[in-house]
């Protein structure tokens, strides 16, 4: 009894020292990666501007506008809902789909010049990116009392999350728990997470923003193990 029990001690010491050896398993920081548009080829884009009419139950929807350059302004006014929708058309078959939905109505502080009256407007203007799905919203650093609302559609992906040529469970897995939309500054700033509502019927994020800045739907690539 004594021997087998004295076999066992060393079998376990053995053990310890064996795991001891091994170097601690280190996780990590999770990598942000951008969602890219699907194909070769740039989308073609289409802006729709929508206005207040006379009547405050209803809307006046311009005529569809191609974007100039990839970007479209408008008008934003402090009391007044200002709206403007970017679609896209897919390369494959041509089909229209909808890629920004932006509506302001309360326009508070612009940089450099200071607070907006009631009723006073600054010219905002929406970039798309043409590789990644994202935009630029400006003039930078434009501040809002009721945020900015802003709905951005992530279907133009293909349904390829991760970047990897392939539509399978792995983007299943990215849409549910890795995807986002994310802010930054300036291009020497880090990317910081947005609070959104993502709708996977819909596949798309609505935020409300309080400020201008540049976004970008991102996915985090799963926690790294290291041995």
């Amino acid at each position: 009894m004594f021997a087998r029990r004295s076999l066992m001690v060393l079998a376990l010491a053995l053990a310890i020292v064996r795991c001891a050896d091994q170097p601690t398993a280190v996780r990590q920081p999770l990598t942000p990666r951008f969602v890219r548009w699907a194909g070769n080829a740039t989308p073609q884009f289409t802006a729709t501007r929508v206005l207040p009419s006379g009547d405050a139950n209803k809307i006046f929807q311009t005529p569809p506008i191609s974007l100039d350059q990839y970007s479209v302004s408008f008008w934003a006014v402090r009391g007044e809902a200002r709206s403007v929708q970017i679609n896209y058309r897919d390369v494959g078959g041509g089909t229209t789909h909808p890629f920004l939905l932006l509506t302001t109505t309360d326009p508070a502080l612009v940089p450099g010049l200071g607070e907006l009256a009631p009723g006073d407007s600054v010219l905002v203007t929406v970039s798309v990116d043409t590789i990644h799905l994202g935009v630029s919203l400006e003039p930078t650093g434009l501040q809002f009392g009721a945020p900015a609302q802003m709905q951005i559609w992530y279907g133009g992906a293909g349904g390829d999350l991760n970047g990897d040529g392939l539509v399978d469970s792995t983007d299943a897995y990215v849409e549910k728990q890795l995807l986002g939309l994310w802010y930054r500054e300036a291009s020497v700033n880090p990317w910081t997470p947005v609070p959104a509502t993502q709708s996977l019927v819909d596949k798309s994020f609505t935020s409300a923003l309080p400020h201008f800045s540049e976004y970008e739907l991102l996915s985090l690539l799963d926690w790294v193990v290291s041995w």
